[in-house]
This record gives C-alpha cells, sequence and structure tokens, in this order.
C-alpha cells in the first residue's frame, strides 16, 4: 500500500494569510514555493507518493491542507475551519478525497482546523482553541466513537493550535511545549520537551521511520535525535511567517481505496 501526502501550492496571495499570534511581515511567494518544493521532496524522500493540489489567489492559506481535513483509516472528516476565508478550500480537498476515503462533515455551529487534531494510536486529541470550538469536538466524538478511537479534549493557550505545541513523534513519545499546553494531558505517552529558547519547535511531521522538521531549532533537533528519532530538516521560514509549519502542509495517509 502506497503512503500518500497530499499537499497544496503556495498561493500568490499568501502575503493575506489569516494572522493570529505573529505580526504580519513580508512573505516572498517564489521562496516559500522553493521551500514548498523542498518539503514535497522530502515526503517523497520519506517514501510517499505526493498528490500535488492546485491554488487560487482566493486561497491565501491554501498551502495550510492539513486544517482542512483529518484523515483516519476508516474515514476522512471534513473540517469546517472558523476562518470564513478559508472555506472556499474545501471542495478541491474533497474532491481529492473521495478518491481513498468515505466522507463526513462537520456542521454549523462546529468549527474546527486540522491543526486542532493529534492522532496517537486509538487516542485522538483534540485542542479547545481560537479555531475549534466544543461543537465540533462533540461531532468528532460520534464520527470516531464506532471506530473504536477515543477523543481527549485539550485547552489551548499561547499558540494558534494544538499541534504548535505537541506533536507525535513515535508510537508512544510526543514532542511538546509544556508552556503552551498542560504536560499531564498526555499521560502515559513518553515527552520530549522543546528546548527553552525554541517555543516554537514543537511541531514535527511524523512520516515513514522518521520526522521531517524545521531547521529553525536546531537545539531540539538534538534533543530529538538523542532521543533516537530521525530528523531531516527543512527549511519553512517563509510558511512560519504564515503561522505555518511541517504538519500544516501534507495530509498523510495510507492508500487504501475504498467505494464511495
Amino acid at each position: 500500500m502506497a503512503l500518500i501526502a497530499v499537499t497544496r501550492a503556495v498561493s500568490a496571495a499568501i502575503e493575506r494569510c489569516e494572522l493570529t499570534y505573529l505580526a504580519r511581515e513580508p512573505i516572498d511567494a517564489q521562496i516559500a514555493r522553493r521551500q514548498h518544493e523542498a518539503y514535497e521532496q522530502g515526503l517523497r524522500d520519506a517514501g510517499c507518493v505526493v498528490v500535488h493540489l492546485a491554488a487560487g489567489d482566493d486561497m491565501p492559506d491554501s498551502v495550510f491542507i492539513e486544517d482542512i481535513a483529518v484523515v483516519f483509516d476508516e474515514l476522512a472528516i471534513v473540517t469546517r475551519p472558523a476562518a470564513e476565508s478559508r472555506r472556499v478550500e474545501t471542495p478541491y480537498v474533497v474532491d481529492a478525497l473521495a478518491a481513498y476515503r468515505p466522507l463526513v462533515h462537520i456542521e454549523p455551529p462546529g468549527t474546527i482546523d486540522g491543526g486542532d487534531v493529534l492522532v496517537a494510536g486509538t487516542r485522538v486529541f483534540i485542542g479547545e482553541s481560537r479555531r475549534t470550538n466544543a461543537a465540533a469536538i462533540s461531532q468528532m466524538g460520534r464520527h470516531l466513537a464506532p471506530h473504536g478511537y477515543i477523543v481527549h479534549i485539550v485547552p489551548v493557550t499561547g499558540c494558534l493550535h494544538l499541534k504548535s505545541a505537541v506533536t507525535a513523534v513515535s508510537d508512544d513519545t510526543l514532542l511538546i511545549n509544556p508552556e503552551w499546553v498542560a504536560s499531564d494531558r498526555f499521560r502515559p505517552f513518553n515527552l520530549i520537551e522543546v528546548h527553552p529558547v525554541e517555543a516554537y519547535g514543537a511541531n514535527a511531521l511524523r512520516v515513514g521511520a522518521g520526522v521531517i522538521y524545521p531547521n529553525a531549532f536546531p537545539r531540539t533537533s538534538a534533543r530529538l535525535q538523542s532521543r533516537g528519532v530521525r530528523v531531516a530538516e527543512v527549511d519553512v521560514s517563509e510558511l512560519a511567517k504564515a503561522e505555518g509549519a511541517v504538519t500544516c502542509c501534507s495530509l498523510i495517509f495510507q492508500e487504501l481505496r475504498t467505494e464511495n
């Protein structure tokens, strides 16, 4: 079975991206595209078949495709982003995922971004944040319960999404910034804390036998490697100006084709 990574192009309008915690600064779309191409090559090097979707000028945040859906073995849940500007992205992602999974949708008044959903085995941690509300979390639980998943609600403060604060780097180990999310919410997982001067270093993309990780956080990268995590570093500095990170830029799943 192939490992699929669905990605989306960097929009020429990326400078108009949604921002919550960062001050707006110039983003060079051409550099962002080159960095994204290198990121996609990293996915291929890790064993993925990359499915690249186009994006238009009406989709400033389109490269951050993770927010539009959450893919499980049994189904894909299409989110309902809190930022109305992002809802135009949804139909194109739905079309791409329909070839691989049955689809269900989050309905109003629920709002949720995929960046607030951390899947660790059958445990699904969902961040209650500015982008994700209780109504959506309840719907996620109803969709997932028949398949044996258990939803855990995690309050998020100080950052945009749950996965800005914690991500999985192996079956039993999470990378975490304990200043942004409470460590005791993730027992009994082993935890690797980011280096104190690298607050944004908790976002790592687990794929293949290791992780894809930003080269902006060398101290945390060293901590990961010292714990036996294989790290492939990438430069995503322009995308970071748009509050993006490595998990944001792909939807990764096994190719388990189903008839819809």
